[in-house]
């Protein structure tokens, strides 16, 4: 996949979401998570592939080993370029997904990369700490599940852009940093709580940036994917 920010397709339907892609080529990196992937299935993926898009299937498994396994064994055949599960369900689980993707993946056909969530970007360290269990920081916390990650042998994590500098001194500049919860200087934070804008991404040590709201909720999309682009890439960081 690119290095181009992925847009996320949080949308009801296949066809939104093609309506809403029809202003963008075909090498825009996308995203489909849950709500897409729930509705429409495996043809989403394939769809989307056949028109050239490079697509982040986010579906986050967390399960037993085996299960996770075979379910990576299925999820590899779709084509995706990228593929997710949960650190928290452990190395053992992390290697099985592997595992399972590399059985799955067709003859002739690149394995899809695989990353693991390390803590939502929805979670903050008072929730991290009273509802988890979990008492050491955020930031600890995070690069505990980025260093599991990389011991199974993944190819990067899901993390913040705070934690994505700490995570590329530890584990490498290579090891993939998926970052989240990207807006605009301007946007609302609406349900996320550790955000950043496309320039602190870059400057953090960011690999990739998902950006869903604040393109698809955009007056005109286009301008303000062009717009976020830019900033990721430096052309512009006077916004």
């Amino acid at each position: 996949m690119n290095h181009l920010p992925i847009i996320a397709l949080d949308f009801h339907s296949a066809q939104e979401a093609f309506r809403f892609l029809e202003p963008f080529d075909g090498n825009v990196n996308v995203k489909v998570g849950m709500q897409l992937y729930y509705k429409e299935g495996p043809a989403i993926v394939e769809q989307l592939k056949l028109r050239g898009y490079n697509v982040f299937l986010d579906l986050k498994l967390h399960d037993i080993p085996n299960t996770v396994k075979l379910a990576m064994e299925v999820l590899a055949g779709h084509g995706a370029d990228l593929v997710n599960v949960h650190a928290a369900g452990g190395r053992a689980m992390m290697e099985a997904a592997l595992e399972g993707l590399d059985i799955g993946t067709p003859a002739g056909m690149t394995r899809p990369s695989i990353i693991a969530v390390t803590q939502l970007t929805s979670t903050d360290e008072q929730q991290m700490r009273s509802e988890q269990l979990i008492n050491t920081s955020l930031k600890q916390s995070v690069l505990h599940y980025a260093k599991l990650t990389k011991k199974a042998g993944l190819d990067g994590v899901v993390c913040s852009v705070h934690e994505a500098a700490v995570i590329a001194e530890r584990c490498g500049n290579e090891f993939l940093k998926v970052t989240p919860g990207i807006r605009l200087a301007d946007s609302k934070t609406d349900d996320q709580k550790r955000i950043a804008t496309p320039k602190i991404a870059r400057i953090s040590g960011s690999t990739h940036i998902v950006v869903g709201r604040a393109i698809t909720n955009a007056i005109d999309p286009r301008a303000a994917y062009e717009n976020i682009t830019a900033q990721w890439e430096g052309l512009n960081d006077d916004e």
